[in-house]
Parts: C-alpha cells; structure tokens; sequence
C-alpha cells in the first residue's frame, strides 16, 4: 500500500566533476570591455566577479565557479547576463549604490528572454537555461520581495530542465545542479514542503572543486557551494521531508481516515525521523589532510561521551573522521582559518538540524534541554565561523533555526554578535528581514511565556498525536506567523 505520493521526477545525476579545460574565453575580466560598452554595467559586472562570486562560494583556491563556468555563458546568453546584472545590481542598490539602471529592469529583462530560451529548448544550451534559473533563484533570495512563491516557481523550472536533460555532459552542468540541489534543500527547510528532487544516496555527492584544484589542495574535501557539510547533505535532505510526512499523518487523524491508512502513515513517520535522527548523531565532517582542528575546537563537534583529548602528534582529530593520506606541507595562517570557519559551518548545520527536528518535527517545547542544548552548540558554531572569516555565504538557515529558539541571555548574545557579522560581510536583504523576524520571535515568545507563568513543559515527542496540528505547529514554528504577519517570505540561503 502507497501511503504517500513521493516525487515523479526521477533521481538526479549526482557525477564528479569533469576533468574539463576551463570554458573561460579569452577576455580580461577586470576590464569587462567585451560584454558592454556602457560603464555602468561593466561596474556591475565587476561587482559581481569581485565581489558576490566570492560571498556564495566555499571554495576558489584555483578560481571562482561563477567567473569560470557561469560567466562564460554570457557570450552568448543575454538571459544570464541580464540575470548577473540584476543580481550584482540588487546587492549595490541594498547597499546604497545607485545605478542608472535599477535592478528590477535587468530582472525584467531576463525573465523575458528566458522565456524565449526555453520556447526555443531544443535550440540552445542546456547549460544557459539553467544558469538563468538560477542566477534568478539567488536574485530573488536576495531582494526578499514580500511573500512571493517565486523561488519555488524557478526550482520547479530548473528541475524541468534538468529532467527533460538528464546527464549533464560537463563541469558547468555539474555544477548547476549542485546549486539546485542547495537550494532545492533550503527552500523546503525555509516553506515547510517536501524538496522537488529526491535525497541523493550515502556516498553520491562528491565534493565539487573549482577547476583546476590541485589534488592536494587543503580545500581537497571541501564542496564549492556545500564546504564540509556534503556528507550530511542528503540527511538534510531527508530532514525537510518531515514536516510533509507529519503533515500527512495529522490530516489523516483529523479526518478520521480509515485505520490501515493512519496506521501506516504513522510508521512511515516514525521510521523516517528516527532514521535521521541517528544519521545525525553518527553524522562527522571528514576533514582535509594535514587539518587537525585547534584543541578549543574538538569538543565542539563530537558526540557527548568521545575521547576529546587531542595530541599535537595526531594525524586527526578525535571524534572527527580524518584522511589517512600522506602529509602535505604545513598550511599557513589563513588557510587554517578558513578551513576552521568551514568546519563550524557544517557543525552549525548539524546542530540546527537537530533543533529542526525537535522543536518542528517532534514538537518538543522550547524550553526542552534537546532543544537548547543544540541551540546553544548551533550559536557558539555560528559566532566561530564568523569569528575565523570565513566564508559565511550560507550559514543563515543554521543561524537563523538556533536563534528563534534562543532563550538565555548568552545564547541570544551569540545570535545578535553572529547576525552582525554575516549583515556586514553579505550584505543581503534576507539576513535583514531574518534578524527582524528572530528579534520578533524572543519578544512574542518572552510575552507569551509571562502569560503562561512558566513555560509548558508538559508536551514532548508524542504530542504530535493529539489531532490539533494547526496549534502545535504555530507554537513550534513562531517565526512562520511573525513572517506572515511581516508581509515576508524568507528564504534561508
């Protein structure tokens, strides 16, 4: 018996990157003659290179994916350079930049040849579709229009894309997908829906290095766009799809559905939280070669109960899955730290996860120790990534799940000094609207906990039996009503 529709689109091609020559033709990109004779856009397009190509990727020890595969399709495709312009041009204006013209003219522009592009599918590169799409994707999870459903509208369409065309045939194609796959992820995360493709398998996501990367680069087990949190990617993956399968189990209850069907909803639910819970808990960053984390760092990653002793003679570091590959020469000072603000990211992630799980899914108060013990440890991650510069370009979600459950006045300072840090080095809209709707949060539920007198300490893992889902879920997800209530619909990447 299928007791729950699953995605009709068939698992995506998850490869290692292509051995391929950088598709980079020959232009200066410091210059940016060759795409526009108009100054303003060459601004633009040198904000993007210089400056947004590198706030959204982990990895560019051997160039930038975005200025060698993205870029290059400009040549050719006026939908992705309007696309580039909008993006580059919606991040000065939020900083205050004025151009003569404005951001949601180039959006324009690249929606209507896009849609020319697809008319035309069987003419053009599969590739120039699919970076428009989601060049638009980021578009929009920068400027945070209201609450648009936008961002779902082009992840369904890159999906389409990516369906009709199944195996990408090189690095650029590759790589897209991966961006999809991120924010397909997020997007759920971020609306509460099940993701359009479905969770890769243990082992298929291989780190995606720029072109070029040295084999044995420091940055050889960290992703472009996922760092060190690869590995647990696809548990992510299947921890958005919760909520649905909840959802599903609730309504059958409420509607009194028949026995076989809520009996069967209810094990389904059941086998798939506790299978990611414990894929969580297993769940450690492998780490670079000749990269042992500093000693303040280890406790703050390995499970409760683990050796966290370390030595200087150590090839890794204890709890944390290392690589048994010959030493490489000594990093310096600044790859050490980025390879450390890597490391709390993922960390971060796998902290919140556990937050989302408890406190969405289960529906575990606020004030459960579960709850705030992992809020805690997602928060002191969070200001550590920020702390060793690092990239920051997707920590908001991990940031954004610990913070709304922030309680004590500690872990609330950690929220505000991390969300200073990502606003001022972002530069985004939605880690604005973000820190408003946490700051909204503490104080609903502050009032809310003066109401009650104490907090409700009563509820825990099977209150999600008890039929009322529409109450539960606006106790567990506050920020969900605060968005509502705010005109916004964020998207956490």
């Amino acid at each position: 018996m299928t007791v729950r529709g699953r995605s009709a689109y068939p698992e995506l091609a998850m490869i290692p990157p292509f051995p391929a020559a950088s598709p980079l033709l020959e232009f200066c990109p410091p210059l940016f003659a060759e795409f526009s004779e108009r100054p303003n856009r060459r601004a633009l397009l040198n904000h993007f290179c210089n400056v947004m190509s590198h706030l959204i990727v982990f990895r560019e020890e051997s160039g930038n994916p975005f200025q060698q595969l993205v870029l290059p399709l400009t040549q050719k495709s006026g939908s992705v350079m309007n696309a580039i312009y909008a993006l580059a041009s919606a991040h000065m204006e939020h900083q205050g930049v004025d151009h003569p013209e404005k951001s949601l003219y180039f959006h324009n522009r690249a929606i209507q040849s896009l849609g020319k592009l697809i008319e035309n599918n069987g003419k053009v590169n599969r590739n120039e579709i699919l970076a428009a799409i989601m060049l638009l994707v980021y578009y929009e999870v920068l400027v945070q229009r209201g609450q648009s459903n936008i961002v779902a509208v082009h992840l369904k369409g890159a999906l389409t894309v990516m369906c009709a065309n199944p195996d990408p045939t090189d690095t650029t194609g590759a790589f897209l997908e991966r961006a999809f796959r991120f924010y397909d992820v997020i997007a759920a995360l971020s609306n509460g829906t099940a993701p359009l493709s479905a969770a890769p398998g243990p082992g298929c996501l291989l780190p995606f290095p720029p072109l070029g990367a040295p084999a044995a680069s420091p940055l050889s087990n960290v992703d472009t766009l996922l760092g060190m949190a690869t590995t647990l990617w696809p548990i992510i993956h299947r921890l958005s799809d919760l909520l649905p399968i909840k959802r599903d189990y609730d309504l059958a209850v409420r509607f009194n559905d028949a026995q076989p069907r809520i009996d069967a909803l209810r094990a389904e639910f059941e086998s798939a939280a506790s299978s990611v819970e414990t894929a969580l808990s297993q769940w450690q960053p492998h780490l670079p070669p000749n990269f042992v984390p500093d000693g303040d760092d280890l406790t703050l990653g390995i499970p409760a109960g683990q050796n966290t002793s370390n030595s200087s003679n150590d090839t890794t570091a204890p709890g944390i899955t290392g690589n048994t590959e010959p030493a490489h020469p000594p990093m310096s000072s600044s790859e050490r730290a980025r390879l450390h603000s890597i490391l709390h990211n993922a960390l971060a992630y796998r902290h919140s996860a556990f937050v989302y799980l408890y406190r969405t899914v289960y529906s575990y108060p606020r004030s459960h120790h579960a709850v705030q013990s992992n809020a805690h440890e997602a928060l002191v991650h969070c200001v550590a990534t920020v702390a060793y510069a690092g990239p920051m370009g997707a920590l908001l979600w991990p940031l954004f799940a610990a913070a709304c459950e922030a309680v004590a006045t500690e872990d609330r300072s950690l929220a505000e000094r991390a969300f200073s840090a990502i606003r001022k080095r972002q530069g985004m809209m939605n880690i604005e609207r973000a820190w408003e709707i946490v700051q909204e949060v503490w104080r609903r539920a502050d009032w809310a906990d003066v109401v009650a007198g104490l907090p409700d300490e009563g509820r825990g893992r099977n209150s999600m039996y008890n039929g009322n889902f529409e109450q539960e879920e606006a106790e567990t997800d506050l920020w969900r009503q605060v968005s509502k209530d705010m005109g916004v619909n964020i998207v956490f990447g």
